[in-house]
């Protein structure tokens, strides 16, 4: 039977006198502390506790195991915070957690925002960058970042996607006798040096444009790309055929520009992206960057023979070019069972390859073909784009 010998105790700047009895009972019977120094200090253990190593390491706490040791973390452990991290190493059983009001909870309250209308972003551990899909007029975001410098690159990123009229708050020590809160525009975001990090920030996009849409099929003048890429209207019927779904895994073979795995990103999965081509990999890198998804998009350079063995079990797969029988030979014997199987071509051997084995797997062969209106002479006439064949299936 697991027993019971780590407390995950969430302090505010209120230090002691904001918990719970539970936690300070917790806490007078742990015979090891271990926290931030600023939580340390806050309990009155800036002496006595053990302040986390530098870069984040477990295992002393670990070695502890089967005596009572306590963790001082912020506010909520498990909302952005280090219970996650903690408890992937341990069975359940094994802890306990006295969680108080996170920063995005007090923040809410001090603005009188409803919460649950709001998008919170832990950017203090990802990148900046993954804002960009929360840009959008009307929406309203509390973030975490480290300091004042990345607080300025943050307003900085809305200003120069059109929000720069839009209204910010910064916010520190919040819950505390030495709470903060400053209001500024977008486009003139406060020097902080007089401020205590960590921060949080919180937007509030009246004024701005509409941002990305959540559909499939984005313009293709969005992206970065050298001609080679799944033009929007193939784009949105590959995506449905792919059917992403929250926590996924794409693997994208022969990416080109990587416009289907971003979207698949911006549809909450991740992708494994493989070209081999050195300047569309640059492509694929610069457009997860600019749709907001790098922490998503990993991007392998080389062949897919190559690489296949290295990446994660798929919930998909998409060949968007090189597919051949010696690809679908390496690909068949990885696939689990319910994995989608999708495939694009515009060449009459790759889609005579296509046809057999559709004959033989089943699910669903089409033919797509888009043409575009363009000026002809006065008038205008339809340019008609390569038709596609598309064979999708799900794995048995």
């Amino acid at each position: 039977m697991v027993e019971q010998w780590l407390s995950i105790i969430g302090m505010g700047e209120d230090g002691l006198v904001g918990l719970s009895d539970g936690s300070r009972s917790a806490l007078a019977q742990a015979r090891h502390v271990f926290g931030g120094p600023r939580h340390l200090a806050l309990a009155g253990l800036a002496d006595n506790g053990r302040a986390w190593d530098v870069p984040f390491d477990l295992t002393p706490v670990l070695a502890l195991r089967g005596q009572p040791v306590a963790l001082l973390v912020s506010g909520d452990p498990f909302w952005f915070g280090a219970g996650g991290s903690v408890c992937q190493h341990l069975q359940p059983g094994e802890w306990l957690a006295y969680p108080t009001p996170s920063t995005f909870s007090r923040a809410a309250a001090l603005l009188g925002w409803r919460l649950e209308t709001v998008r919170c972003l832990g950017l203090h551990a990802m990148p900046l960058s993954a804002v960009r899909p929360e840009l959008r007029r009307g929406q309203r975001l509390i973030c975490l970042v480290r300091n004042g410098e990345q607080l300025r690159a943050l307003a900085e990123l809305a200003s120069g996607h059109g929000f720069s009229r839009s209204s910010g708050w910064v916010l520190a020590r919040l819950g505390g006798p030495h709470e903060r809160m400053r209001a500024f525009r977008l486009d003139d975001a406060p020097e902080l040096s007089d401020l205590p990090s960590p921060l949080a920030v919180a937007l509030d996009l009246h004024a701005g444009p509409l941002g990305l849409p959540t559909t499939s099929g984005l313009p293709d003048a969005l992206y970065a790309h050298d001609g080679q890429i799944t033009k929007s209207p193939i784009r949105a019927l590959t995506l449905s055929a792919l059917a992403p779904r929250p926590g996924e895994c794409l693997w994208d073979l022969g990416a080109g520009s990587g416009s289907i795995s971003v979207e698949w990103c911006l549809a909450g999965g991740s992708a494994h992206a493989v070209e081999r081509d050195a300047t569309r990999v640059d492509h694929i890198r610069n457009n997860a960057e600019t749709f907001g998804v790098p922490h998503r998009l990993t991007v392998h350079q080389g062949r897919s023979l190559d690489v296949l063995h290295a990446l994660p079990m798929p919930a998909a797969v998409f060949v968007g070019g090189g597919f051949d029988s010696a690809l679908f030979a390496a690909i068949a014997p990885l696939l689990p069972p319910g994995c989608r199987l999708v495939v694009n071509s515009v060449t009459l051997e790759t889609e005579a390859l296509l046809v057999q084995l559709h004959a033989q797997r089943g699910g669903a062969l089409l033919q797509v073909a888009v043409a575009q209106s363009q000026p002809l002479g006065r008038f205008r006439g339809w340019v008609p784009a390569r038709p596609v064949v598309q064979w999708s299936v799900v794995w048995p």
